[in-house]
């Protein structure tokens, strides 16, 4: 088969990106962390400590839902005190949404977790193997179709 690796990847890729996998991944890494913050909540958190402070607007489309859909998720977030809103210096019209100290900690807690999954999965891989293929993949993310 032509681009047979191509394929192999874009398979894999396929699996790794479908909303199910994701949610799945999400549902677990949230378990215990309190009623707020679930498979639903994880994204907005999450993609408030990548981005930093942002509106619910700029946030959408790095979370993948639409505005009023990321609105609803961090008004349960900001009653758990895991993100506050303030005023937006560039917008007077706009709010942003900020990680509270609370919310910095979970996403602490979040990465921990996920880094944890990751390690586990990886190791009955012979030795080298995990280090090789995460300098490969972050390669990849970079430089590949993606950059």
């Amino acid at each position: 088969m032509e681009n047979e690796v191509g394929h192999e990847i874009g398979e894999a890729l396929g699996v790794l990106l479908r909303r199910t996998t994701r949610t799945q991944l999400h549902r677990r890494l949230t378990e215990g962390m309190g009623e707020a913050l679930d498979e639903t909540t994880y994204p907005v958190l999450s993609a408030l400590a990548r981005t930093g402070p942002r509106s619910a607007a700029d946030l959408a489309p790095e979370v993948g839902i639409d505005r009023s859909g990321v609105t609803r998720r961090a008004s349960r977030l900001e009653e758990a005190g895991l993100v506050r809103r303030e005023p937006d210096p560039d917008d007077r019209r706009a709010q942003l949404l900020v990680l509270t100290d609370r919310g910095r900690d979970a996403v602490a807690e979040l990465r921990t977790r996920l880094a944890d999954r990751i390690t586990a999965g990886l190791a009955t891989w012979p030795p080298g193997e995990a280090e090789a293929f995460a300098r490969h993949l972050r390669r990849f993310a970079l430089e590949g179709p993606f950059g």
